[in-house]
């Protein structure tokens, strides 16, 4: 079955709508991002019923938040709006390929899609480069460049022993 220009996948047998204007409006905030000084060149959008329920920018250095990525505000403003911490049947369209902390955040929270427009190479280009986290990702935690140091594991252990036995848990 092929597939009309400007839609995506099947789902239950409909076609799920992919949206340049959707993309069109992240890349609109992330312009005005830049122009006005409040962090990098950075947005991303949640939809959800084919309507954006929420967006993000980038705010990393207007927050002094080094988590404040513009996936990661997108996705905490969706979730409070949806009551909850997963973006099932939300579709994430951002400004760039996102990056490991976002990557994580986003598989983390679940959403059926990911749009986005430039890749990591461009953000390299203006100075983005976060290829080495990826390298870091591969190393053992007691060489990487941020000391990593293993204390009283045994001991914490207790945590995840009290999380099983947990009756009242909510999964994720």
């Amino acid at each position: 079955m092929r597939i009309p220009a400007g839609q995506g996948n099947l789902k239950d047998g409909k076609a799920l709508i992919m949206s340049p204007d959707f993309m069109r409006r992240a890349i609109a905030l992330a312009l005005e991002n830049v122009r006005s000084g409040r962090g990098g060149p950075f947005a991303a959008l949640i939809i959800h019923e084919n309507r954006i329920i929420a967006e993000g920018t980038n705010r990393v250095t207007s927050t002094n938040d080094p988590t404040a990525h513009a996936e990661v505000v997108a996705i905490r403003e969706a979730c409070r709006i949806l009551g909850d911490f997963q973006l099932r049947g939300c579709d994430l369209y951002t400004t760039c390929e996102p990056c490991p902390m976002c990557l994580g955040a986003i598989y983390w929270a679940r959403p059926a899609r990911i749009f986005y427009a430039a890749n990591a190479c461009d953000a390299a280009a203006a100075g983005f480069d976060d290829a080495f986290i990826y390298d870091e990702l591969k190393v053992p935690p007691a060489a990487r460049r941020i000391s990593m140091t293993q204390i009283l594991r045994e001991d914490s252990l207790a945590i995840f022993s009290a999380w099983k036995q947990q009756e009242n848990k909510r999964l994720y």
